[in-house]
C-alpha cells in the first residue's frame, strides 16, 4: 500500500489509514476525548478555593454527567463525536473530499448537522496541541 506524508509544523503525519497507523488513530480519538473532558473540568473548575462546598459538589456531579455523556459512535468516512444528544464533531477515518476541499486520515471537523461534518478542517487528532477546540466543539476559523 503507498501512501504520502504531510508536515503539520513539525509534525510528520501518514495520510492513509493502514494496520501500522490504525493504532496511533485510535490513541488520537483517545486523546481527544480526554482533552475535551479536561476542557470542561477546567471550564467548570469546581477546585477553586472560592467554590463552596455544594456549589463543588453539582460542579463535580456536571463533570460526571459530562464525562458519561462522552462517545463515538463508528461510521463509513468519519467517527462521530457525541456528548450526551449533540455531535461535538467528525473525525476523518480516510482521505477523501469534502466539497471540493480534501482531507485526511485524522483530521477533525465541526459538524454540519447530526449526520455530516462542515465544510473546513478545524484541526487534526494527531496534532499534539489542543488549542483548536472547547469542550463545546471544534473552534470556528
Amino acid at each position: 500500500m503507498s501512501f504520502y506524508v504531510v508536515y503539520y509544523g513539525n509534525e510528520k503525519r501518514e495520510k492513509t489509514m493502514n494496520s501500522e497507523n490504525k493504532e496511533k488513530y485510535q490513541e488520537g480519538l483517545d486523546n481527544l476525548i480526554e482533552g475535551i473532558k479536561q476542557n470542561y473540568l477546567n471550564w467548570t473548575n469546581p477546585y477553586h478555593e472560592s467554590v463552596e462546598p455544594t456549589m463543588k459538589e453539582i460542579k463535580l456531579n456536571s463533570v460526571k454527567r459530562f464525562n458519561d455523556g462522552m462517545k463515538i459512535t463508528l461510521g463509513q468516512k468519519y467517527d462521530k463525536v457525541i456528548q450526551g444528544s449533540s455531535v461535538w464533531g467528525f473525525v476523518a477515518k480516510q482521505d477523501g473530499m469534502l466539497k471540493g476541499i480534501p482531507y485526511f486520515v485524522g483530521d477533525v471537523f465541526k459538524a454540519a448537522g447530526w449526520a455530516a461534518p462542515a465544510k473546513h478542517v478545524r484541526g487534526s487528532i494527531f496534532n499534539t496541541e489542543q488549542n483548536w477546540f472547547q469542550w463545546t466543539g471544534p473552534n470556528y476559523l
